[in-house]
């Protein structure tokens, strides 16, 4: 089903992101792949305060297939990546220029609290040509912006960037209207000039001409840290994508890596079996690094060309589902 084309948009008719999409879209590494050829993901996150945040979007970056991962942060966090993932390349934020095929910005940072190096620095990025996904501590930076973005709020913060970016004010219960909030999203996007993934039960990725509604998740994934986790996956999508030329718009791709992140959910807390046939036995609470350390089944899920038909089966009769139940709320 193609996009919507500009002008003829309807904010009820999203389109649900399936299974058959996600395996279109992810690039398989063949046999005159190198590390740098699968893609470079940059991650500039992560804080004293935070430093968690570091370690969970660069294991995201990892286990999503990214080729080739690199942090630039402070010491305390490049330390713990690196204890958890000594196979990156961790920088300090004064080091010389790192190159990239996408960055990832602003998870684990606070605003309030960023240095004024640090605020050229992400400026810069912002500046440049390479895709940058936006997350929590550098939203405050949109819109002025040159570069490709991916902007990754969740509800409350997705608030203040439409505030940021000069559109009227939204209660909180216009955000419960499923119609409202993919015109929101749209919107919101269309005025960035790039892509707004809004994440919730069902995420909502847009650009300035369509919505896609990701189901796939489950609410065990309302827990600290999983958002840093998507924010490494989102990195490690873009990567390839430009790696190999870049065709894909960026909402598809971000709507690729929200499905696998829910997928990964769904195998982390049981509510899947990570066979894909059907359901999981009984659900059970999850931490962020649970989500990470199932990425690779979900890719082997989607990619698995023996049980694919059966998969999508019964994940788009998961999707809607769970597009129904939002639709009746």
């Amino acid at each position: 089903m193609p996009s919507p084309s500009a002008g003829a948009f309807d904010a009820q008719s999203r389109r649900v992101w399936t299974g058959r999409d996600v395996r279109r879209l992810l690039r398989v590494p063949g046999d005159r792949d190198d590390k740098r050829s699968r893609g470079v993901v940059a991650l500039r996150t992560g804080s004293d305060a935070y430093p968690g945040a570091a370690v969970l979007g660069v294991e995201g970056a990892w286990r999503a297939g990214c080729g080739y991962v690199r942090y630039v942060g402070p010491r305390r966090a490049a330390d713990l990546v690196l204890a958890r993932r000594p196979e990156t390349v961790a920088t300090t934020p004064d080091a010389d220029a790192v190159l990239a095929d996408v960055w990832v910005i602003g998870s684990g940072t606070d605003a309030t609290t960023r240095p004024d190096s640090e605020t050229s620095a992400l400026r810069a990025l912002l500046a440049g040509s390479d895709p940058v996904v936006v997350d929590a501590g550098a939203l405050d930076l949109l819109p002025a912006t040159a570069a490709p973005v991916i902007a990754t709020p969740h509800a409350g913060e997705f608030l203040r960037l439409r505030a940021t970016v000069g559109l009227a004010g939204l209660s909180s219960d216009t955000l419960q209207d499923p119609a409202a909030r993919a015109e929101a999203v749209r919107e919101t996007a269309e005025a960035l000039g790039g892509a707004v993934l809004l994440k919730g039960a069902t995420t909502l990725v847009a650009d300035a001409t369509a919505v896609i509604a990701v189901g796939t998740g489950t609410p065990w994934l309302a827990t600290a840290g999983t958002g840093d986790v998507l924010g490494g996956v989102l990195g490690a999508i873009v990567a390839a994508d430009r790696a190999a030329g870049g065709t894909t718009s960026l909402a598809e791709l971000a709507a690729t890596a929200a499905w696998l992140h829910g997928v990964a959910g769904r195998i982390a807390s049981g509510t899947e079996a990570a066979s894909g046939a059907g359901e999981g036995g009984p659900a059970h609470p999850i931490v962020a690094l649970d989500v990470a350390d199932a990425l690779p089944a979900a890719v082997a899920l989607v990619l698995g060309e023996d049980q694919g038909s059966e998969h999508d089966e019964h994940r788009e009769h998961i999707e809607h589902h769970e597009e129904t139940e939002e639709g009746r709320a």
